[in-house]
């Protein structure tokens, strides 16, 4: 299916996948390829390379620099080695000047203290002269000869016209005329490889049969034995006898403290003198004549018209689904997808592993644990505890080689 668009571009729309899409194919097995064996090759190794045939070395001459040599700019004139500090700050005579102070001799006063003090007597203020500046003047020289702004770069530098930009030209889309099939590698040629079931490679438990009988005693069950055990004795509680005669109630605030016949407070605030008057109250005030209660109903409630008339018939109880679906039957899809079919190979299944071929299976050996004086070893001692210890018994080496003689 093609659709057209104002731009000139047509998109292909893919329909979806139906019944005749999918086909069987027959099915073609890859021939099994036979490993060579390897055969080392006869004769030396030529190490030659590409690298070492086609990449002469060359003769390698000095790099020439592009850059233009240094021009130095010498001046005929003779160099002026004074410098601006010492030609404009020339040291010049200074007078010494003279002390404006005045001699002061003491002499202790004759009359009476008065209240002038010493700083005010002696230091009689005066008029401040301002200092002139010695610096000299900022007067700057400027040069008569024109600037020379010209520079290497200016002088070496020698520009170049830039060539217009490659530009790609774009290809044009072009869709393709097949219609789009949809399968890939993967779902045309892998159906299934044939082959058996994997079986096991592990080799078959060996059962260790022992002829003595268990004897089902162990150490724990032999160094603790059950013993005795006395149910603890219960103690009796003692019944409650109450005691015999009367109880007095006499208590230490009861004896040490006697009661007191106390006289009754007389108030010292004068009586009030009730005055009665003979005319009945009149119970009416100015909030009760100028504010009377009026009758107060709520209001109604506002309820608006009924826009909709009620029905009077009865409730048919269909809605729009019910009243417009048709129900269809079913037909069920049936499946696309091939059956699995397990193929038979008739080349023989090689089984033969690292693991199989190198296991070997190892007897086990019963614990010395289990039997009551263990083969191959002595007895020692019990500890405290009555852990048993045994030693290991080592042939000697001696008495085997007299025997063998």
């Amino acid at each position: 299916n093609l659709l057209k668009t104002t731009t000139g571009i047509c998109f292909f729309f893919r329909s979806p996948p139906t019944r005749s899409d999918y086909l069987p194919y027959d099915i073609t097995y890859r021939p099994v390829r036979v490993q060579e064996e390897y055969k080392p090759m006869a004769g030396e190794i030529d190490m030659a390379t590409t690298y070492r045939r086609d990449y002469n070395p060359h003769k390698i001459e000095p790099i020439i620099l592009v850059r233009p040599a240094e021009k130095k700019y010498a001046s005929k004139c003779k160099l002026n080695t004074i410098p601006t500090y010492q030609a404009d700050f020339k040291p010049w005579e200074i007078e010494k000047r003279e002390p404006c102070r005045v001699e002061h001799i003491y002499h202790p006063p004759t009359e009476k203290f008065g209240n002038n003090t010493t700083s005010q007597d002696a230091f009689i203020p005066r008029e401040f002269a301002l200092r002139k500046l010695i610096k000299p003047a900022d007067a700057t020289t400027l040069s008569d000869q024109p600037f020379i702004s010209d520079t290497c770069h200016r002088s070496d530098y020698v520009a170049h016209q830039l060539e217009p930009m490659w530009k790609k030209s774009r290809e044009v889309y072009r869709p393709s005329s097949q219609p789009f099939e949809n399968v890939t590698t993967h779902q045309s040629d892998f159906r299934g490889l044939p082959g058996d079931f994997p079986k096991s490679f592990k080799p078959e438990p060996t059962k260790i049969e022992n002829k003595s009988d268990f004897e089902g005693m162990s150490e724990f069950r032999d160094r603790f034995q059950p013993w005795a055990v006395s149910l603890p004795e219960l103690r009796k509680a003692k019944e409650y006898a109450p005691p015999t005669g009367s109880m007095e109630f006499n208590s230490t605030s009861r004896l040490d403290y006697p009661p007191h016949i106390v006289n009754p407070v007389v108030l010292m605030k004068p009586l009030e003198k009730i005055k009665k008057s003979s005319p009945p109250f009149q119970g009416n005030t100015t909030m009760r004549d100028s504010f009377q209660a009026w009758d107060i109903h709520p209001p109604e409630m506002i309820k608006r018209t009924q826009e909709i008339p009620k029905p009077s018939a009865k409730f048919d109880d269909i809605t729009t689904f019910r009243s417009h679906y048709t129900p269809h039957s079913l037909i069920p899809t049936q499946s696309c997808k091939p059956t699995k079919v397990i193929l038979s190979n008739s080349a023989r299944f090689e089984d033969e592993t690292t693991y199989h071929t190198d296991y070997t299976p190892k007897r086990k050996e019963i614990c010395p644990v289990n039997y009551p004086s263990p083969p191959g070893y002595v007895y020692v001692n019990t500890d405290s505890r009555g852990h048993k210890f045994f030693r290991k018994v080592t042939p000697d080496v001696s008495k085997a080689f007299l025997t063998a003689g």
